[in-house]
């Protein structure tokens, strides 16, 4: 056994008369800094064998027991887990000059039965709940001056099966241990046990005492103190009854600032408890002044004004330590949801203490949830939870709703337990359910009716939407789901599933495979284990921005102006920041590593722009605008934080596809051979080769030899044959000529004396030719259209590329790509499986917007370009996810080939069909006539060894 080495939080032990709570850690403070106890594990690795653990700590990433996930009944279809025990035993000394303090015992979290012994003897109940902080005042069973011995016996697995069905029959990872902090608090015999606060955007204030062991003539002085800025306020006395156990104090404060997730601001509220001159008792509690209004048939208010909540769900996991945290990484995660222009957060549990200070200091509206993941908690262990829960939270001022359950798993008998210790009567609500007024129906359809949405008379805020497994459904589909349910006044905002790929480090496993996420149950976040940014970060980030650009493109009649539109709540666009800078494509960029370069930049003015509104903003061109290709223009808030980097190209795709296509060729004159099978155009180095019968690339060839790059343009999304070839050779170079019958009209390919191959298609002219086939030669819905060629992924290096970027994207998910110049290397990742290996952006999938890229391999480089503005370039098909352990669809299924041109992709399916969601998830439709111009496709090829 070790002896305890006393940690003292910033809280200090008397000075003068002053007492305060001492806090003294018996475990460490967090993960990262633990403290060893010894330990036995009864069932799994390392059991029945007295050893050490680190505490605070999930044992299974110790090294003990055995892994467990929460659907092992279900989808896994696994054995029942077995039901572990752990024995934990602490050492630690108690000062003789403790005697006549309270002392109590305080455990952050325990999983999740948990019977406490101090020096042999019950420190009280077995508390049942593996998410909740609990107590126990030990005053009584100390030896003071002496050595004290604290055993702890944790069972994973509850002997209350309501306990069981709430929180370990359930869609996570299910661990054991003490893996929050565990401390004492002094208290001198006279002290303020607890304070619930409801402090008003008016600077009035509410506070409910609870007090212990009061003598007579005793009185609170109360005072505020700002977390920042040397503002002074009035203290205020109210004098106490001798004995009392409860009171309650009102005070008001002029000229304070209130919270909102906007401008968090905060202060420390400090009583004392004073009997004359002396303070027998000093405690401290940080707040924010708000109010919050909860108007039925009309909206959620903080400080007056409606709120439109842009959330997530989060659990609290890190990979190397389970649901054992800290505040460093509480700081992480809360600012990248305040990165994704999110201002609120919920949960399947009370989270750490220390995510609630930061959702308080950063700014984010919580929902904190009472655990029941479909089943609740019987009526005696509820109420106790609900207690525990709310006496913790109660002064956070990000708190602004309870929530009880998730998914049937609530108690309507114990509903009004949450207001006995609330005096702020935050609602209850039930996740999912149509309950008192509040709709949070779960993954609503784009068109959900039925007295819901459409017609309903409740406020409404999906607190699960967008389901995100395999990065599918957070962004892709976001902007339809947000537009349209935004346009409700009834609507009061959603909560995105999930935050984070929960994979956690497998202590058990060997080999080059460590972490685990059973499958898709687990892998349904924006973010990696380690926080990774996928694709829909930045899609949520654009969506989600609080400023809004109406459409525009740039042509040359621009002057500098945007119609902008304010979505904050509180901000006026004044307080924020905006510039722009215009940049330039370095000649031969994509034949060289030259990039690009900014040619001018500057602010530009946002004026008076407050909250819903839309107005004008403008900057004056600067004279070489025009030499530039594209605009960029970023927004930072008055914190200093991104908003957003937005995009716009300056030029039309031909003209920039004719700056980038180098030029320079040996300018020999092609020849033309043509036999009954092939046409082969050569120009030097260069050989093409077309099959005459299918129009096909066939082969080609340059001073290294063979470049795999073939068999296209193979339709997709329609059906084509060739009816027809004819060859040209003009000054320029030689022309080959393919007439189809389908949905390409024609195909002619020019290789250019200088060596560059151009090929010019036209799909659906003239509708009423004969089109040579027995029915539609292209379907009524049309998800991907375009045209394919093989090219082999083995020894592709990486790609640099002009266009949107850069990650991949689906018809439902464009947002969150910029137009530039972008380059990544080859990788294989497959977002929520690839977590050895986690390398973004993907390489793989589809791209927007794209105008010309070199695509570099180990057999030297090739390049093509495009002359339609909006093409999506696919280059290759990603790898499919291997361990998905239930039919989830993590994408849709790819064309023919490996490179392809199309104006038309596949939305991803996400959570729900896709005739479940929005417009932009919906495939294609088009009407073809006679006189029809068709759709024209130019694309250029660069086979030369540059």
């Amino acid at each position: 056994m070790k002896l305890l080495v006393i940690a003292i939080s910033s809280l200090t032990y008397l000075q003068g008369f002053s007492q305060e709570t001492e806090i003294k850690y018996l475990s460490g403070t967090d993960f990262k800094n633990p403290v060893s106890w010894e330990f036995m594990c009864s069932d799994g690795r390392n059991s029945n064998v007295w050893t050490s653990i680190n505490v605070p700590s999930n044992w299974e990433l110790e090294g003990f027991g055995e892994y467990t996930y929460g659907r092992w009944y279900k989808e896994l279809n696994e054995k029942e887990p077995s039901k572990e025990e752990g024995f934990y035993r602490y050492e630690f000394d108690i000062p003789s000059e403790y005697k006549g303090k309270n002392i109590t015992i305080v455990f952050g979290g325990a999983m999740t039965d948990t019977e406490v012994k101090i020096n042999g003897k019950l420190a009280g109940p077995i508390h049942q709940g593996g998410f909740y902080e609990f107590k126990y005042d030990i005053t009584k069973l100390l030896n003071y001056g002496k050595q004290n011995i604290l055993e702890v016996k944790v069972s994973k697995h509850s002997n209350n099966e309501t306990v069981n069905n709430a929180e370990r029959k359930t869609d996570w990872w299910l661990f054991g241990g003490i893996y929050r902090p565990v401390w004492l608090e002094i208290n001198p015999f006279s002290y303020i046990k607890h304070v619930a606060v409801d402090a008003k955007m008016d600077g009035s204030l509410t506070a409910d005492l609870e007090l212990v062991n009061i003598p007579n003539n005793t009185e609170i002085q109360a005072v505020i103190i700002p977390l920042e800025g040397s503002a002074e306020f009035q203290s205020f006395q109210f004098p106490i009854n001798s004995k009392a156990n409860s009171t309650s104090i009102k005070a008001k404060w002029e000229g304070i600032k209130s919270w909102n997730p906007e401008s968090p601001d905060l202060y420390t509220l400090e009583l004392q408890l004073k009997q004359g001159s002396k303070i027998l008792h000093k405690y401290s509690t940080r707040i924010g002044f708000r109010t919050l209004e909860f108007l039925k048939k009309d909206g959620i208010y903080v400080n007056g004004k409606k709120i439109l909540m842009k959330g997530i769900n989060r659990h609290s996991i890190w990979p190397e330590s389970g649901r054992s945290t800290d505040k460093e990484i509480s700081i992480m995660d809360v600012n990248l949801l305040k990165d994704m222009n999110m201002n609120a957060v919920r949960f399947h549990y009370p989270p750490d203490d220390h995510f609630l200070e930061v959702c308080d200091s950063l700014g984010l509206f919580v929902l904190d949830e009472l655990a029941g993941w479909q089943n609740g908690y019987d009526t005696e262990t509820g109420t106790k939870l609900i207690k525990e829960m709310v006496q913790r939270d109660v002064n956070h001022p990000s708190v602004i709703i309870w929530d009880h359950g998730n998914e049937g798993g609530w108690n309507y008998e114990i509903d009004d337990v949450f207001h006995q210790f609330d005096p702020q009567k935050r609602i209850v609500i039930h996740p999912w359910a149509d309950f008192n007024g509040w709709d949070t129906h779960h993954y609503p359809t784009y068109l959900t009716g039925m007295h819901r949405f459409n017609n309903g008379e409740n406020v409404f805020f999906p607190t699960e939407f967008m389901h995100g497994t395999y990065d599918n459904g957070i962004g892709a589909g976001l902007k339809d789901f947000w537009e349209r349910y935004s346009k409700s006044p009834l609507f009061a905002g959603g909560f995105i599933w999930a935050m984070l790929d929960e994979a956690v480090l497998r202590s058990d496993w060997s080999g080059d495979e460590k972490y685990d996420s059973k499958g898709n149950l687990a892998a349904d976040g924006v973010l990696g284990p380690h926080r990774e940014k996928e694709g829909s970060f930045f899609a949520v980030k654009e969506i989600w921005a609080p400023i809004q650009f109406q459409p525009k493109s740039i042509t040359s009649t621009f002057d500098g102006s945007f119609f902008i539109k304010n979505d904050y709540i509180y901000t006026n666009l004044k307080d924020c920041s905006m510039s722009y800078r215009v940049f330039k494509i370095e000649e031969n960029a994509l034949y060289s590593d030259k990039t690009s370069k900014v040619i001018a930049s500057n602010f530009i003015k946002l004026e008076n722009i407050i909250p819903g509104e839309t107005r004008r903003i403008h900057f004056d061109l600067p004279q070489n605008f025009f030499e530039g290709d594209w605009l960029e223009i970023n927004a930072k808030d008055k914190f200093g934080r991104e908003i957003y980097t937005w995009t716009w190209p300056i030029h039309r795709a031909p003209d920039l596809t004719q700056k980038l296509l180098l030029k320079d060729g040996p300018n020999k004159k092609v020849s033309v051979t043509k036999n009954a099978t092939n046409v082969t155009l050569t120009n030097g180095d260069i050989k093409i080769v077309l099959n005459s019968i299918s129009g096909e690339l066939g082969e080609v060839t340059n001073r290294n030899g063979k470049i795999p790059f073939a068999n296209g343009p193979k339709p997709v999304g329609m059906k084509a044959k060739v009816k027809g070839v004819t060859i040209e050779e003009t000054n320029q170079g030689a022309i080959c000529s393919f007439n189809y019958a389908g949905g390409i009209t024609t195909a002619n390919w020019t290789l250019f004396n200088d060596g560059r191959l151009k090929l010019e298609l036209v799909f659906l002219k003239d509708a009423g030719r004969n089109n040579g086939f027995d029915g539609a030669f292209f379907e009524g819905s049309i998800s991907a259209f375009g045209v394919s060629f093989d090219f082999p992924e083995e020894g592709v290096k990486n790609f640099k590329w002009l266009g949107n970027g850069p990650y991949h994207v689906w018809k439902n998910r464009i947002s969150g790509t910029e137009f530039g110049l972008w380059e990544k290397d080859y990788n294989n990742t497959i977002t929520g499986e690839s977590f050895e290996n986690l390398i973004y952006p993907e390489f793989k999938g589809y791209h927007t917007n794209f105008i010309g890229g070199s695509l570099n391999t180990e057999r030297g480089s090739i390049r093509f370009f495009s002359e339609q503005d909006n093409l999506f370039l696919r280059l290759f098909t990603p790898d499919f996810p291997k361990k998905d352990v239930s039919q989830v669809f993590p994408q849709p299924e790819f064309p023919i080939g490996d490179i392809s041109f199309l104006y038309e992709i596949p939305a991803m399916r996400a959570f729900k069909p896709l005739e479940h969601q929005g417009p932009e998830s919906q495939p294609t439709n088009i009407r073809i006539k006679n006189g029809d111009d068709g759709i024209p496709m130019v694309i250029w090829f660069d086979f030369r060894d540059n």
